[in-house]
């Protein structure tokens, strides 16, 4: 299995897994020329993708859901309220076609094509808000954007997630001290909201074991964190509990606007 980060953040978030054989988007914020442009330089093929994944409804992660579900004739997967939330979002202005459309209960397992999907309930100030364990080809990965905290519920999935996608938004003393109005300040602080870098390292601490191969920290705010600090501030949390970024497992930083690397997920 591989992966690809082609946006992280409020611009746009855009996620991909694929094997030899097919491959699913997790959110579709980012526009589908710029995402087809990827394709055509990472030399990746348009027919492999046969499924999208859908986290929640707020825009910069449905926006381009209807065209590229259209486009490409792609299966698109979440629960009843998030397809609910992406019909009422008027940034979305290609809906998804009914045909397209599958439903899943939060907390089931199901089977997309060689790929086997566990949703789990992510707290965050939108319709409905999932995060995703995905088995493939023997390994596990996890993704968790857009979380206000870490409740019991995820804690079991980022134990026994080998590659593990985890918000790190903000920083909580810029944001204190930023521009932003009171009541946003309150929203992202909220445990509906987004979770800080120090809330992200702290999480890693009570719940990564020796499964852990790699973690990328996404979804960092532009006017609210940068990516050293974020980096740094996780960092030393980890270290503080004796966990060594780089010798236990490999922590990264998705970038908002660029796409990562094709990374492989061995």
């Amino acid at each position: 299995m591989k992966f690809i980060c082609f946006g992280s953040g409020s611009s746009g978030n855009c996620y991909y897994l694929f094997n030899d054989t097919e491959g699913l988007f997790i959110d579709a914020g980012i526009g589908v020329r710029t995402l087809k442009k990827h394709f055509r330089n990472y030399g990746l093929s348009l027919s492999l993708p046969k499924y999208i994944l859908l986290t929640h409804d707020h825009a910069d992660h449905v926006k381009s859901v209807g065209s590229l579900s259209h486009d490409l004739q792609l299966a698109v997967y979440t629960t009843s309220a998030v397809h609910e939330g992406v019909v009422n979002n008027y940034c979305v202005s290609k809906k998804i076609e009914p045909q397209l459309k599958h439903t899943f209960d939060k907390g089931a397992t199901i089977h997309i094509g060689t790929f086997t999907v566990t949703s789990f309930a992510v707290p965050h100030d939108s319709r409905d808000c999932v995060g995703y364990s995905i088995q493939c080809d023997g390994v596990t990965f996890c993704i968790i954007t857009d979380v206000g905290e870490i409740t019991a519920d995820i804690k079991p999935f980022i134990s026994s997630a080998n590659y593990l996608v985890i918000e790190s938004n903000h920083d909580e003393e810029m944001l204190s001290s930023g521009p932003y109005p009171a009541y946003l300040k309150h929203r992202i602080l909220s445990s509906i909201g987004h979770l800080s870098n120090k809330s992200c390292g702290e999480a890693l601490v009570e719940n990564a074991t020796g499964n852990l191969r790699h973690v990328w920290l996404c979804h960092l705010s532009e006017e609210n964190n940068h990516p050293e600090l974020a980096r740094k501030t996780v960092d030393s949390i980890l270290r503080s509990s004796g966990i060594v970024a780089g010798k236990d497992f490999q922590l990264d930083i998705l970038k908002r606007k660029t796409p990562s690397e094709v990374i492989e997920l061995v």
